[in-house]
């Protein structure tokens, strides 16, 4: 395999497995672009990406420019005179002279099975929709969003008990073998590209806010894989009235038990009535606190049956 000049895009935690094995493979990495240092925690300091910070520790120039869309930065990019550049979950729209500045274009990791959850969110919407299975995919990247051509895919099944972060890290890993697998592919001249299909294409929109309060109007089921998609972050949540004030509770890990009543209500413990069938709550968390079984939380915080949730 010859070794490939590549320039690295990405930004969280997701994308620092694939640059990792990039370097290991023996590539060339000149350059790393990631989203500008963000003010994050109590006292607002500039925080570095996990991939900026990573590309630190490697002796990697680093970039951050706010957009690309400038002919100064298309001319910086131009000028790395790179064989490919590699894009997992960079943050940032590529104009068309920077997809098609290196020799072999632009090679991106997507977390789900093309066209199948295009989008910002794959992994929480594959799990949230209640999805079987999904995967990862290297992609030939062009102008539209996540449409390009597939170079080399693999499946992955979700668990019953998956969540958003157990999944990220297995897709992340399988990631990085793919991608390294895909440039030693590009580097003999043997990557084939397939065309996605024109059917089945759906949006992994960014989770909204609004998206974590549970709605125990659902199915027992659905709101099964709606915490689990959105555990660990941001998490789903419900509220319960406390002293004549609204305590929100994140729900962790549930399962759908045989049950009924008015949804919302209590049942027993912490099995809460859903549209269909009940929902046992296994593990919460509290604003501030650290996770507790349900047990643990009932003897702080009893509930009675047919106390209501909101």
């Amino acid at each position: 395999m010859s070794a490939l000049r590549i320039a690295f895009m990405g930004t969280p935690d997701f994308s620092v497995p694939v640059l990792a094995e990039i370097l290991a493979a023996g590539h060339e990495v000149v350059a790393v672009y990631s989203q500008p240092p963000r003010k994050a925690g109590r006292g607002m300091a500039e925080k570095k990406s996990p991939v900026h910070a990573f590309a630190e520790e490697n002796g990697i120039e680093v970039r951050t420019p706010l957009s690309l869309k400038s002919e100064e930065e298309q001319a910086a990019f131009a000028a790395l005179d790179l064989d490919v550049a590699v894009v997992v979950a960079y943050g940032l729209l590529l104009p068309v002279p920077v997809l098609e500045a290196p020799r072999y274009g632009c090679l991106n990791l997507h977390a789900s099975l093309l066209p199948h959850w295009r989008g910002a969110a794959p992994i929480q919407r594959a799990i949230m929709a209640g999805d079987q299975e999904t995967g990862v995919m290297v992609m030939q990247m062009e102008k539209g969003l996540d449409t390009g051509p597939v170079l080399l895919a693999e499946h992955v099944p979700i668990g019953p008990e998956a969540t958003a972060g157990s999944l990220h890290d297995e897709l992340s890993r399988r990631g990085a073998d793919l991608m390294v697998r895909a440039l030693a592919a590009l580097s003999k001249g043997a990557l084939t590209a397939t065309q996605q299909p024109e059917e089945g294409v759906t949006y992994a929109h960014k989770i909204e806010k609004a998206e974590a309060r549970i709605d125990w109007s659902r199915s027992a089921r659905d709101l099964d894989c709606h915490i689990r998609g959105l555990t660990p972050f941001p998490g789903a949540y419900f509220e319960m009235e406390r002293k004549g004030k609204r305590e929100r509770v994140k729900v962790l890990r549930a399962k759908p038990v045989q049950g009924q009543g008015e949804p919302g209500t209590i049942i027993d413990g912490l099995t809460v009535a859903c549209g269909e069938d009940a929902l046992r709550v296994l593990e919460v968390q509290r604003a501030g606190k650290a996770p507790v079984s349900a047990e643990e939380f009932l003897r702080g915080f009893p509930l009675e049956k047919g106390e209501r949730l909101f």
